[in-house]
């Protein structure tokens, strides 16, 4: 992502797509929401998401948060 979006009024949420050890913007926007908390994340300090699940997470916590829903429902190995 490119830090000079941000001067050029891209307000809103953006759509990302999530890879390993990085995100693509696909529509730009100024944050994401979390998957599990529904905060917005600025796309700045984003840091934590899922590529399998393409979702993002406000912190580590959050996302282990998630693993461990998932797996105790069988939905991931």
């Amino acid at each position: 992502m490119n830090r000079l979006e941000n001067f050029f009024g891209f307000e809103g949420e953006a759509k990302v797509r999530y890879l390993d050890g990085e995100f693509q913007v696909v529509t730009p926007g100024e944050f994401v929401h979390c998957a599990v908390t529904g905060q917005p994340i600025a796309l700045a300090d984003l840091k934590y998401w899922s590529v399998d699940l393409q979702e993002a997470f406000v912190s580590a916590e959050v996302s282990w948060q998630r693993y461990s829903e998932l797996r105790e429902r069988g939905k991931t190995t």
